[in-house]
């Protein structure tokens, strides 16, 4: 599994990314007046029939909306 199997949307003002075919999900939002992005909700529950664990998700879905706040200029 990478980074391209993780979905990434952004409706307004946050940056949503899941895992699909699991209930793995996490809102970003950016601070404002800050350089970074905070994680505002996430599922909050491991699948154990998911592809990966909830840390391996967290991990790639935080490069995944860094990687995304990059390209829409959120932040540098």
């Amino acid at each position: 599994m990478s980074a391209r199997d993780l979905h990434v949307e952004v409706p307004g003002d946050c940056i949503i990314v899941t895992l699909p075919g699991s209930g793995y999900s996490v809102t970003y939002y950016k601070v404002a007046d800050g350089p970074e992005l905070v994680a505002e909700w996430h599922s909050g529950r491991t699948e154990h029939s998911a592809p990966m664990t909830q840390a391996e998700f967290h991990a790639r879905a935080w490069k995944a909306a860094n990687d995304k706040a990059r390209e829409l200029g959120w932040i540098v």
